[in-house]
């Protein structure tokens, strides 16, 4: 079976045609219709168990593309602290193609919008995108009307 890490290179490529195409603006939009159309494992997730949903998610997904990486949830809050992002690794340290400069963009365009719209702030921070380090902070505001189950 291939891993879905042998499709970086060609990601990294695709976003940089998009960018020669039509601009920063075409690779962002590539980005949320990507989050519109096919994150739909994601949402079912997040309606289903919220916060925690959300941690099932990313245990599954980051588990299946290795990295070091640290979950941690909370009663009110889900935290993704990525230490070494395996995507970044293969982009800027391997270097079969030259890297996609701002390849580590699309988990910002692709998660926090939609988190967004189930009521949930979300603050992502790339901390280091060539060593593959970014957090992700998801907090239920006190009162807010979330899909998590008391």
């Amino acid at each position: 079976m291939i891993s879905c890490t042998e499709f970086i290179w060609v990601y990294s490529e695709l976003f940089r045609f998009l960018e020669k195409r039509g601009g920063e603006a075409g690779v962002i939009q590539f980005w949320q219709e990507i989050a519109d159309k096919f994150l739909w494992n994601l949402r079912r997730y997040i309606e289903e168990d919220g916060l925690k949903g959300m941690h099932r998610y990313w245990s599954h997904t980051l588990g299946e593309e290795g990295g070091r990486h640290r979950l941690t949830l909370y009663d009110d809050m889900f935290v993704i602290d990525m230490h070494d992002c395996p995507s970044a690794r293969l982009i800027f340290q391997d270097r079969r193609v030259p890297p996609y400069e701002r390849y580590c963009e699309h988990c910002r365009w692709l998660y926090p919008p939609l988190i967004r719209q189930y009521g949930y702030e979300v603050d992502y921070h790339i901390i280091d995108c060539e060593k593959g380090m970014c957090r992700m902070t998801v907090r239920k505001p006190p009162g807010a009307n979330t899909p998590d189950k008391e």
